[in-house]
Order: structure tokens, then sequence, then C-alpha cells
């Protein structure tokens, strides 16, 4: 454990500067904000003279280093690029490019381009080790900046990588072809007042080479661990991908640690933490096996496709189970308890979100017969109700092919969920515009074949329809489908008039119109995009897991608006989607080449991480700017609707 940023990964490392026996972190050395610690062990490049002659020169002639790349002398090739220099000390940091040729790197064929899956688990290791390496391992934090030392002190001098969490994702900072081993990274280029600080950018230079020479050479690095962390990445892929096969939604591991160090530490929960941790058993009625190609047989419980509750007491572990479940659909580093708990792909977690903007949905299947005549299959609204942006969450989810629900009551808007006996006497149900979920939720999987994974623990209306029931008491599963189906019939509770549930074709045309910002974009979080003079929240999309995904979709909005590839006036949502998720994953290219730099301005990124395609809609539906047309007949020219204001 332990190690800069709080990940495992100081022990992965061979020779480690600087560090404790065996890598365990900072303490043995001086940090320096790239001027204090150890000295870099690379001088005399020319890069580095070249800085070095130019001390106290104005801050722009670093905008020099731009063009050809830099040859990096005794460094088997290496070179490195400068892709974007920032105007003054202040800005934003510099663009900067490694790259390193795999004639010199000598990583495996086998991990490199054998399969996509290899080839991000690959990257995403080396990501973990230049950020560690870059927070002390080889005697200097090389991502400290100096400050502090007024307008005419020293500032600047900070280079870093994004910094992977608990989930390995495909990013741009690290890509790895049969050619090359390329780092992507970011560097506050040092001044004093508004003048070059040559010979400290030039130490930052060194200290990257040295970086280099001990994290992208794969003799540098522990190789078992190195495997370890790419089969286990594989065995998850693979296990995800035999869910259909086996009539799975979800699949929980034998021994799986659900619970997390806090709200805001993903990493697992230890009897450290909690002598009390409890680690996942499933019942013997819900026990499934699979098989992975390198692990073998994985025991667990199997949710079954259909409609499934969660149920118990209050912090008996039923939310933590859905939260396991909802990020599910990533995979993990090794050691996060959660590797084999994984959920079909295009699951999509649904929750009530009032006040979100809402764009010409057809909310018509939940909600209809409003006030004043309002149309509900073309229904726009700039304040949603916690009932309709609901509705509205489902249909968009559904609209992009969503094959699974997952719903905690918590979250729900209750007279969307159900409506009881009592209340329908009160209020007539020709005088309620809604339909509640629990009428819908078994023609939505009978008719369209996507199921529910709900979290209930207020309300027993839905045991009827329920096909598997799991209770959980003090983190312990149990199967009580059983027993919950013979309470219901001893109360007189039974399955609703079933509803069909109509076709979800999408007939939403997306415009041009609205894509562009008008202003500067920023997303200094995970949770909202700053788009010119709006906003697009992003709160209560819950499995966005890290902030270059979000990054990344606001990059891909203006790519939208900026390209005639995808956004044409004719094209709804879901085919905009598809081929821009076709382009971001790279589709039909060769393994290793990173799509996401498709939407990139010039040059690579170095802070994107992919996203899914239902969180790329989710931006889209909530970009208050952003402007559709409805094609409901499914054919010849859309037709444009009338937009409601509330």
């Amino acid at each position: 454990g332990g190690g800069g940023g709080g990940y495992p990964w100081w022990e992965h490392i061979k020779s480690k500067g600087g560090g404790k026996s065996g890598g365990g972190g900072k303490g043995g050395h001086d940090d320096g904000g790239g001027g204090g610690g150890r000295p870099p062990a690379t001088t005399g490049t020319t890069l580095q003279k070249t800085l070095q002659q130019m001390e106290g020169r104005g801050y722009p002639s670093y905008k020099d280093l731009m063009g050809a790349p830099w040859d990096m002398e005794g460094c088997d090739g290496c070179q490195v690029f400068f892709d974007r220099v920032q105007g003054d000390p202040y800005a934003p940091p510099s663009w900067v490019r490694v790259r390193l040729p795999m004639a010199a790197a000598k990583f495996p064929a086998e991990y490199v381009a054998k399969t996509r899956t290899r080839n991000v688990a690959l990257c995403d290791f080396v990501t973990r080790v230049i950020a560690d390496m870059l927070r002390g391992g080889t005697g200097t934090d090389w991502t400290k900046a100096v400050s502090g030392g007024g307008w005419s002190g020293s500032k600047g001098g900070d280079i870093s990588i994004e910094v992977p969490g608990q989930y390995v994702l495909s990013r741009t900072c690290m890509v790895v072809t049969s050619e090359f081993v390329e780092a992507r990274l970011t560097l506050s280029l040092p001044a004093r007042g508004r003048s070059v600080e040559g010979h400290r950018a030039a130490d930052i230079v060194g200290g990257l080479m040295d970086v280099v020479k001990k994290s992208m050479y794969y003799s540098a690095l522990d190789q078992d661990a190195l495997r370890s962390h790419i089969l286990s990445v594989e065995d998850q892929e693979a296990a995800r991908a035999q869910l259909d096969a086996f009539g799975l939604v979800a699949f929980v591991a034998n021994g799986s640690i659900l619970p997390r160090k806090s709200g805001v530490d993903e990493r697992p929960m230890t009897r450290a933490d909690d002598p009390n941790l409890v680690t996942f058993e499933s019942p013997p009625t819900l026990a499934v096996e699979l098989e992975v190609p390198n692990r073998g047989r994985i025991g667990g419980m199997g949710i079954r496709r259909g409609i499934t509750m969660i149920v118990g007491g209050g912090f008996h572990g039923k939310s933590t189970l859905l939260q396991a479940l909802q990020v599910g659909v990533y995979n993990k580093v090794d050691g996060d308890g959660r590797e084999f708990v994984v959920c079909d792909d295009r699951a999509v977690k649904i929750r009530s979100e009032d006040g979100r903007w809402v764009a010409c949905a057809d909310i018509s299947p939940f909600i209809n017969n409003l006030p004043f005549s309002r149309d509900t299959t073309a229904f726009s609204t700039g304040d949603a109700s916690g009932s309709t942006s609901q509705a509205a969450n489902i249909v968009e989810a559904l609209e992009l092919g969503a094959r699974a629900l997952l719903i905690d009551e918590d979250t729900c808007a209750t007279n969307f969920m159900i409506r009881d006996a009592p209340m329908v006497e009160l209020v007539a149900p020709e005088k309620e515009p809604i339909t509640p979920f629990i009428k819908r939720v078994r023609p939505l999987f009978e008719d369209q074949g996507v199921s529910t994974i709900m979290v209930i623990g207020g309300s027993g209306d839905f045991f009827p329809v329920a096909d598997t029931v799991v209770c959980m008491e003090r983190y312990r599963a149990t199967d009580v489908t059983e027993r919950a189906h013979a309470i219901a019939e001893s109360h007189g509770r039974r399955v609703p008039e079933p509803v069909p549930f109509p076709a979800t074709a999408s007939c939403r045309v997306l415009q041009k119109e609205g894509l562009a910002a008008d202003h500067k974009v920023s997303a200094k979080s995970l949770r909202c995009i700053t788009y010119g003079n709006t906003e697009i929240e992003l709160t209560y999309v819950e499995q966005l897991v890290e902030i270059g995904q979000a990054k990344a979709i606001m990059d891909a909005l203006q790519h939208l608006a900026a390209s005639s590839k995808y956004v044409d006036g004719t094209r709804t949502l879901a085919e905009v989607v598809d081929a821009l998720e076709r382009a971001l994953v790279a589709e039909g290219r060769n393994v290793g080449e990173q799509g996401l730099d498709s939407i990139s301005h010039g040059n690579p990124c170095p802070f994107h991480a992919l996203p899914r395609r239902f969180e790329l809609g989710a931006a889209v539906n909530r970009l208050r700017t952003a402007k559709f047309l409805s094609n409901r007949g499914g054919a010849g020219r859309p037709t444009k609707v009338a937009r409601s204001a509330a």
C-alpha cells in the first residue's frame, strides 16, 4: 500500500532511488520542486543546453521549443516534443511528449499488439509507474511547483502525468504501439518574474529523462507485477463478456471487498479501517461459476436478467452492493477488491434529477395527460421535476441502447416509482399523468429486454414483479425470493396490470446550432463542465469515474460542433453517438492507436480518458444550448417541436 498519491504501485518498481526499502514511500529523500532533492543523472543533451542558454530571456522565448522533436542524446533514440507552450508563467501548463522507440523499450508484442484490452492495461501500468516516479521515485518530487516568492520570485516547474485511480481506462497520457512508447505530460515551464529559468528547466528535463529510464523500459519494471496486472484486466474483460451467455446482467465474485475506505477514497476498506469488514459470499441458490482465461474458475453470485430487488435494513450494504455494480462496467486495478464485480457494459444508473434540462424527450411511456395538453412525446423543460427528470433519464438511456437499469430507491422520485391503493382512491387514475415505474418494469424487460436492478428499502409493492430478491444483512447476501413472493401473496399484493412498453427508436435529430461553446470551456471537476456561458451539470451522472472523462466529453462536444462527420441535421442523437464512439475507441484501427486523439485540437491531448456512450449522451442531453428536432414518424424531414420553458 502507501506510495505517492495513495496508489499501491511503489513496490512494482525496480531500484527506486531515494525511497524506503522496497520503494515504500517518499520519506528517504528531500523533495525539491524540480530544484532541490537529488540532481538529475541525465545532463548535457542539446535540449538541456538550449534551455540553459535561454536563462534570463523573456518568457515567450520558450515558444522556440516547439516544432521539430528534440533528440535526447545518449537516451536510446528518445525524443521530446513540445506541442503547446504556455505564453506566460500563469497560463495553463505546456504540453510535452516523450517518445521512446520500441526497439529500446522492448515490451513484449503479446502485451503491445495482441488485443486492445492488453494494450490498455499495459499503458495503465506504465502510467502509474511514471506518476509515482515523478512524485519522488528518482529522489526528487518533480510534481511540486515553486511558489510564494512574489511576482519576481521563482515559480512553476511542476511536471505531471494524469494519475489513475482505481479504474483501468483508455487514456491519452500513455500510448504504446509496435513502433514506440509515448508519455504525454504537462509542464509548467519555470520562470523568475516573467523571465526564463533555463537552468532549472534543464534540470527538470533531466529529471524527466531519469523517470523515462526507470519506467518506459520493460527491463526497468517489475515484470511479474506487470504481467499480473495485464492478465487481471484481461480476466475481468472476459468475465464481463460471458454474462450474456449465462443469462446474467451482473456477477459478484466470492471474496470481493465492496466497501470503500470513505466517500472520497475509492480504495478498498481493510480490517485496519474496520475490523468488522465482511467479504462478499454468494447465496447458494444464486451461485454460478465463470471461467476466465488466466485465473480459471471464479465462483460468485450471478444476477440473472430480469428484475432483481436488493432489500435489507439501513446500513446493511444494499447501496454498497449497487454502487459496486454501477462501476462494474469498468475494469479495476489488481487489489481493488471489486475486480470481479462485473456488470453488463450497457448498464446505466438511473435517478431523479430535479432542475435538469430536458430537450425534446419522449417521456410518454411514463407521463401523459399533462395540464394544458402539453405534449410528452417531445417534452422540453428547463426545470424538470423529480418524476419528469427520472422519466427522461430512462428514455434517454434506452435511446442509446441501455440493456440494464440500476436504481436506488433513495435517489428516486417516490411518485414515479409507485402509487399505493389509498392514493389511487384519493386521486383517480385519469387525473394522474404518471404511469408509475412499477407498472412498466415488467413490460420493460419482456417487451424491450431491459433488465432492472433496484435497491428497495421502504416498499414491498415490487415483491410480486421481482424475479429475484436478494436481502443484505450485515453485508451478507441471502436469496429471499420465495419468502418475498409469499409475503406479497399474504398481503394481497398482485402483479400490476401490465402496460406494454412502446418501441424506443431514437427520433431526436441533433442540430449543430447550439453545440459550439460561445466562450472558454473547462472541466475542473468530474461533475461540472463550464461550456462557454453555460454549465453542463454532471453531478448525477454517477458512472463517470475520472476527471479525464469529463475533459474528453468537453472536447468531444466541441469536436461535434466543428466537424461535418457527425451532426448533419438528419442523424439522430443515437446515430451521432454511435459514430463518435467508433472514432473514440479507434474501431478498425491497429491496436495501440489512440482514438481519443481524434477530438484533440491539433496536438495530442495529455489528459483525456475514454467515456462511455451513455455519459457522452448525458452531456449532450444536459447542454442547455443544444437543439433537437423531432422525427417521430421515423421517415421524412424532421419537424421542429415547440419548446416549453417550464
